[in-house]
């Protein structure tokens, strides 16, 4: 059968580019004082080239994006910097401050939850020749409330300075990746601006206490990933087997209701958090928590019905430090909860969750997404990402299903490993009236349930006898049908037209 190919016209969901975080350039002050000379000898400019994928157009890249950032030298030949400096990166490049040498680098380990990454230069022979004459800082003590912390940066002529500024407070925050928050100092400091830096490490005395996320040069806070954390990382890094950092798998809500302390069979002198969903699969559900337990304690802290525990060292800090930022994966954690009006502890042996382990992963760098182009139809796996390129407010405004199944994954688990969704169509010969089609999810196809991109890819490959395909979804049993003939000859004529491939299942 002969016919035209009409225009390659994308019908997916709208492709913003996510948000980066803003580079560390504020604006000259007039009133402050000259920042000091700092240690040039211990940091090294780290330079990125990254290139993500198109959420919207799964076979394509996004443009590539130039990051620079101040990494500071921690051990023989290893540089400390943020995991979002080596997201999806194609090319990395450490340059001394100076400007004399650089060297390609590879990453020695990531954790894109934490952000945190140490890099190493590529080549052992050229490392020696790199590192030579450099020093690695020491890891400072925690600091206190009211302690003086310097961040570093570096002019375009390689000069290292040191900008004063006071420990303000202590909390967990979230720096790269939603829903992943860690120990952060607040700092209050009047940064002069130099060179752009993507990120900044931040000395206590003449050692490392912090890496700087973020500046407002408005209020003149930095926000700055707390030595804990970055000890933590480097320690588990030292074996040569990352695990990374652990999580409990539940969602919690506060008991400051009278109302609510009264149903939950409260006393009025105990805290405690009203543990609202528990993860299928995760530590807490393998340990026996159920959801409708209150969290009394952790690891023989008390917890107050706002979430928080009184830290040792720097006071009130929200209750989650006690399980990611002071365990690993494999340690265990008692937990003291009220069941029914009755306590109890649960002793939990804390895993790390993979993104990959998730119904709709949250994050997805360094790897292709899995899609599926059929004769024009366009199917994809859900992610976050997926699900933020329908713009800043795509927790409203991206469809209900989608988000059902984001929000609610424990209603899917028991059937699919991950949700295979219609997301468009380009308009073909095959796909005559399915063009508004798009945002459902798949159920079967050719009478096989679908629960991964590949049970999908296998599906396609068994017509039924009249040679025609059947894609049920999930919404209201709608199903449609695709020729498998001429879906066929549209395949080969959308690679003849630049499609790279039509399916990924990795």
């Amino acid at each position: 059968m002969k016919y035209l190919l009409l225009p390659l016209v994308l019908l997916v969901v709208s492709c913003k580019e996510m948000p980066k975080s803003i580079v560390l350039e504020a604006p000259k002050e007039t009133e402050t004082a000259a920042p000091e000379v700092g240690p040039t000898e211990s940091v090294v400019r780290i330079n990125s080239t990254s290139q993500s994928w198109n959420p919207g157009q799964p076979w394509e890249k996004n443009p590539p994006q130039h990051l620079r950032s101040l990494g500071a030298i921690v051990g023989p030949g290893q540089v400390l910097t943020t995991g979002e400096m080596v997201a999806d990166a194609t090319y990395l490049e450490l340059e001394l401050p100076d400007g004399s040498q650089t060297a390609e680098a590879k990453i020695i380990a990531v954790d894109y939850e934490a952000n945190l990454a140490l890099l190493t230069v590529k080549s052992e022979e050229d490392s020696e020749k790199f590192f030579t004459g450099t020093t690695a800082l020491e890891l400072a003590e925690p600091p206190s409330i009211g302690d003086t912390l310097r961040i570093i940066q570096v002019e375009d002529n390689g000069t290292t300075l040191l900008t004063s500024g006071t420990l303000q407070s202590v909390d967990i925050s979230t720096s790269f990746l939603p829903n992943q928050s860690f120990l952060t100092y607040l700092v209050k400091a009047s940064m002069q601006s130099a060179a752009s830096s993507f990120s900044l490490p931040v000395l206590n005395g003449k050692s490392l206490s912090g890496i700087l996320l973020s500046y407002d040069s408005k209020d003149q806070i930095s926000d700055v990933l707390s030595v804990d954390v970055i000890s933590h990382f480097l320690a588990n890094v030292k074996d040569g087997a990352y695990a990374g950092f652990p999580s409990l798998g539940v969602s919690i809500a506060r008991t400051e209701d009278p109302s609510f302390r009264k149903f939950l069979k409260l006393q009025p002198d105990q805290g405690g958090l009203y543990i609202s969903k528990v993860r299928i699969g995760g530590a807490a559900d393998l340990a026996g928590v159920k959801k409708g337990d209150v969290l009394l304690s952790a690891a023989g802290f008390p917890i107050d019905r706002r979430g928080y525990y009184e830290h040792p060292h720097y006071g009130p800090v929200f209750w989650g430090h006690l399980v990611r930022g002071e365990k690993s994966a494999g340690d265990e954690i008692i937990l003291g909860l009220l069941r029914d009006g009755e306590p109890m502890e649960i002793t939990a042996t804390l895993t790390r969750e993979e993104p990959q382990q998730h119904l709709v992963p949250d994050y997805q760098f360094d790897r292709a997404p899995n899609f599926l182009v059929k004769g024009g139809l366009i199917f994809q796996e859900l992610t976050r990402p997926v699900l933020e390129a329908f713009g800043k407010d795509w927790s409203s405004r991206a469809p209900l299903n989608l988000l059902d199944a984001y929000e609610n994954p424990e209603k899917y688990e028991d059937k699919a490993k991950r949700v295979i969704f219609l997301s468009g169509s380009i308009p073909t010969p095959a796909t005559v009236g399915y063009e508004p089609l798009r945002n459902l999810i798949v159920k079967k196809v050719n009478g096989i349930e679908i629960d991964s991109m590949r049970t999908l890819i296998e599906a396609f490959e068994k017509p039924n006898a009249d040679n025609l395909h059947s894609i049920e979804f999930l919404e209201e049993n709608f199903t449609v049908y695709l020729d498998e003939a001429i879906s066929t000859n549209v395949d080969t004529a959308l690679l003849q037209r630049g499609l790279t491939r039509l399916s990924r299942a990795e």
